[in-house]
């Protein structure tokens, strides 16, 4: 099973508020495919063990541009609500979300990403 890190969204995956991921690449992805929530997969120290979280199944899978969160401001929204962000969280408004996706990945709101929709399942 492939692995998938959440490690910015942990809480949200484990509590199953986040049902969608948005990834630079990620092309290969398909609707159907099998994959386990993991906390971290990169830059674990010497010693250190991968964390599942719990398996997950993708339910949908498009490109689109990132600025589509700001461009459509309702859509943003609910999308916000999907990516687990909520109340007064920096993340829960399309225009931070956007931004702070931006900086974390080092990309502009031009950026074609992947928008991975995803439903949680049992081993």
């Amino acid at each position: 099973m492939r692995l998938m890190s959440f490690s910015m969204t942990i809480a949200q995956v484990r509590n199953e508020t986040k049902t969608v991921t948005r990834r630079c690449g990620w092309l290969m992805a398909k609707v159907g495919d099998r994959m386990l929530a993991i906390e971290k997969g990169q830059g674990l120290k010497k010693g250190e063990h991968v964390k599942s979280i719990k398996p997950i199944e993708i339910i949908d899978v498009r490109r689109e541009q990132l600025r589509r969160m700001t461009d459509e401001p309702k859509y943003g929204l609910v999308e916000c609500r999907k990516e687990g962000f909520t109340g007064n969280h920096l993340m829960a408004t399309p225009n931070g979300f956007v931004e702070e996706f931006c900086k974390h990945n080092d990309v502009t709101n031009d950026t074609v990403i992947t928008r991975l929709e995803f439903k949680y399942v049992m081993d």
